[in-house]
């Protein structure tokens, strides 16, 4: 893998107003606002695989989102490439400067917004939902190469839907492109998807817990999959989960989330291993051992997570943290240095 990063988010923050009523409106009272993802920082190496891992709330997908430029950044940047996504998904198209003060690119018309867009692509959770059920799977997987005006010949086209559905697995490709979504199974739906996504040919894809609504039994087939399509075509990925165990199978970094927040952040057999945030370890705790006479002591959480509209003062994982102490309350914390590529939010981490 190359070290220059492919895509480098900084101090990103994404905020979505709650609606009031008029009376509020009226009275001028402050407007509430979801605190979706709350100052983070990362970068993605070109050909690495991350993980972006946490309860449901905690953000992950939202960042996804605006990675695409699918979102609008309340603030910060997301760089792709050396172009400032969060710059064009801002709806500053048309501008005549394409260079910003700070050197970045900036996208100055809609032909280089549907250049970059064909550069990054997403897989979608809900295969039943993300396809079309009155498309044939030609079409659906062909769609891309219109959108995007990619002036092919037939033949050629026809290649393209063939290389990507087979690379899925789906193969031969005549086989089934022209069933309808409805013909297929759960697993072949969700390789459909995925055919969808590589036949722009990205440089990276947003994988949003592809495999959660599949029977346990084909999710490593699935996983696999995606691994040797990096390995073949050295496609950076982001991996959204709930699941530490998928994650700790094929991913290279992890970065955990709570509330918005990344809270330890650092490559994924170090952080399985030997987790320093209170937050991971209650969450490695419940993985299934694989040797069942060393059963770890689970760490159990206690109380709901805190609303994200009215964050705690402080720590914000301090009222379900078992280890938490006065300063939490008080001391909202920075990153600690465990190793030079691990690092996590917590004070009492030296």
């Amino acid at each position: 893998m190359v070290d220059q990063p492919l895509l480098k988010v900084e101090n990103l923050y994404k905020y979505f107003p709650v609606s009031q009523s008029i009376f509020r409106g009226l009275l001028g009272k402050q407007v509430k606002v979801v605190h979706a993802v709350d100052n983070i920082s990362f970068t993605l190496k070109i050909g690495e695989i991350l993980a972006l891992v946490g309860e449901s709330g905690s953000g992950k997908t939202t960042v996804g989102m605006n990675v695409l430029g699918l979102q609008v950044p309340t603030s910060g940047k997301v760089i792709f490439d050396g172009i400032d996504v969060a710059y064009w998904s801002q709806g500053r198209i048309g501008d005549s400067d394409d260079i910003d003060r700070n050197g970045l690119a900036k996208l100055s018309n809609r032909k280089q917004v549907l250049l970059l867009r064909r550069r990054a692509q997403m897989i979608f959770q809900d295969p039943y939902e993300s396809l079309n059920p009155r498309q044939k799977i030609f079409e659906i997987v062909a769609e891309p190469l219109d959108i995007h005006g990619l002036s092919l010949s037939e033949s050629d086209r026809e290649d393209r839907v063939r290389d990507a559905l087979e690379i899925c697995g789906l193969a031969p490709a005549d086989h089934f492109w022209d069933r309808y979504p409805d013909g297929l199974s759960g697993g072949q739906r969700q390789r459909v998807v995925i055919a969808g996504a590589l036949v722009l040919e990205p440089e990276l894809l947003i994988a949003d817990e592809p495999v959660s609504m599949l029977d346990v039994s084909i999710r490593a087939e699935l996983l696999n999959l995606l691994l040797e399509i990096r390995n073949k075509r050295n496609i950076s990925i982001i991996y959204t989960t709930h699941d530490l165990a998928t994650a700790g199978y094929f991913t290279d970094r992890m970065a955990v989330m709570y509330l918005g927040r990344i809270v330890e952040l650092g490559p994924t057999r170090e952080v399985l291993s030997n987790p320093k945030h209170p937050y991971t370890k209650s969450l490695v705790s419940v993985l299934p051992a694989p040797n069942p006479r060393r059963q770890r002591e689970r760490v159990i959480l206690s109380g709901e997570v805190p609303n994200p509209i009215d964050l705690p003062t402080g720590c914000r994982f301090h009222p379900r943290c078992p280890v938490a102490r006065d300063d939490c309350q008080k001391i909202d914390p920075d990153f600690v240095q465990v190793t030079a590529e691990h690092k996590t939010a917590c004070l009492f981490v030296q």
